[in-house]
């Protein structure tokens, strides 16, 4: 089973991204379980959705203990409360300017991709709406990762996105395909453990 956890701040879209991908995995015939928890009921707190993959039903219903795979929004929620949940094999990627160097001195022993997804968005005229950029860099760096299980394409996300966004669809596919190409060129330079 791929046990994920997507981080974020209230506003930022954790929770749209958790479903977003939940539906993109469901949509490739995957048994899916999507849930969130919420800090504060107000713009800023930590904000929690929780994924679950797998080809068989899903009959577990705790927390995440040991997330295979995060999805961090905010570099700054990149503290011990989140990290509590990460093994040494658990992928991290991060909307963040930083370089992987910079969070290889900071997080000695993690596997950290940093996105700048906030510059993708602008770019693809979406502000600062990151869903579309850092789903599209996940979805790669888990096909890189987490083997069959965590594979989809960047037709199937698109696919989801397109369906499922509410207004700027072309924006969003780009910012998509932005995050996926950012992934790769990463992954390119230096392949994940």
């Amino acid at each position: 089973m791929l046990q994920i956890v997507i981080q974020g701040r209230g506003g930022q879209g954790a929770q749209t991204a958790g479903n977003l991908l939940a539906a993109a995995f469901f949509d490739a015939g995957r048994e899916v379980q999507c849930f969130a928890t919420y800090g504060g009921a107000r713009r800023g707190t930590p904000v929690s959705s929780f994924l679950r993959v797998h080809d068989r039903p899903i009959r577990v219903r705790c927390d995440i203990e040991r997330a295979d795979a995060i999805l961090c929004f905010d570099a700054s929620l990149l503290g011990p409360p989140l990290l509590a949940c990460a093994g040494a094999h658990t992928l991290i990627v991060v909307n963040s300017a930083q370089d992987a160097a910079g969070f290889a001195a900071a997080l000695p022993g993690r596997r950290v991709l940093p996105i700048d997804a906030l510059a993708i968005s602008r770019t693809r005229g979406l502000g600062r709406i990151v869903n579309s950029a850092l789903l599209g860099a996940f979805a790669r760096a888990l096909a890189a990762s987490a083997g069959p299980l965590g594979t989809l394409t960047l037709a199937q996300l698109e696919a989801t996105i397109g369906e499922r966004s509410p207004r700027l669809h072309a924006e969003n596919l780009a910012a998509c395909e932005a995050g996926w190409r950012a992934a790769e060129a990463l992954l390119g330079e230096e392949a994940l453990p």
